[in-house]
């Protein structure tokens, strides 16, 4: 695993490195169904590379209506 690997991501990141808008990130966590993310506080949230991309990897399809079943 590569030391970055661990490295926290701020809302924003995370949203860039997942390719989603911040509004589409907090449905995910409304929903409960994104990945694992930290509450510091009331406004500060943050996400470790690790697990975002392990979620990202964990979405991984091999057929179109593999995404409904998922879900």
């Amino acid at each position: 695993m590569d030391a970055d690997d661990n490295d926290w991501l701020t809302l924003t990141q995370a949203a860039t490195l997942m390719r989603m808008t911040k509004a589409a990130i907090a449905q995910l966590r409304y929903r409960g169904v994104g990945p694992k993310f930290y509450r510091l506080s009331a406004k500060t949230i943050l996400y470790k590379r690790s697990e975002v991309i392990a979620w990202m990897e964990s979405r991984a399809c091999t057929r179109t209506d593999d995404v409904l079943a998922s879900n």
